[in-house]
């Protein structure tokens, strides 16, 4: 529980808010939000980019569809839902790292604890990408920028 004193005192001043404990990465619960952040990042990446990627390999790289736009839509959705609804209770239950950003200058995360899952949700995303390289045996990813444009 936040006493007021120090609450008060957060809002007056949220720079030293922010900045004032340094020994935030050693702490259980942090290590605890960084992990669920990690997972949180893997889950939604590789179940969308995923879906994407199945797409492309059933169609044989074929145009965009729109049934094929709205199922890569609904997995995105899906992969997102599930993605939050793991940690939500846990870490807030945001994916993006801008919005973790945004809470650092909101002054409600301090800046050790937003860099700890700024790099816990980077590094899911890359574990995520690697996972479905390996687990696809090297398949490109599902939008192909260089293949897809008009020549």
């Amino acid at each position: 529980m936040i006493e007021v004193e120090s609450y008060e005192e957060s809002i007056q001043n949220p720079t030293k808010r922010a900045i004032e404990n340094q020994n935030e990465f050693r702490q259980p619960g942090a290590i605890k939000v960084a992990l669920a952040k990690f997972f949180n990042a893997l889950i939604f990446v590789f179940v969308g980019e995923g879906s994407g990627m199945a797409y492309n390999k059933l169609t044989g790289n074929a145009p965009n569809s729109h049934s094929g736009l709205v199922a890569a839509a609904v997995a995105h959705g899906f992969g997102l839902f599930v993605a939050v609804s793991i940690s939500a209770n846990i870490s807030g239950g945001h994916v993006n790292p801008s919005i973790t950003f945004g809470l650092f200058l909101g002054g409600n995360i301090s800046l050790f604890r937003g860099i700890l899952y700024i790099i816990a949700q980077l590094l899911g995303f890359v574990v995520a990408c690697l996972l479905l390289w390996f687990s696809t045996d090297g398949l490109g990813p599902s939008c192909d920028i260089y293949t897809r444009l008009p020549s």
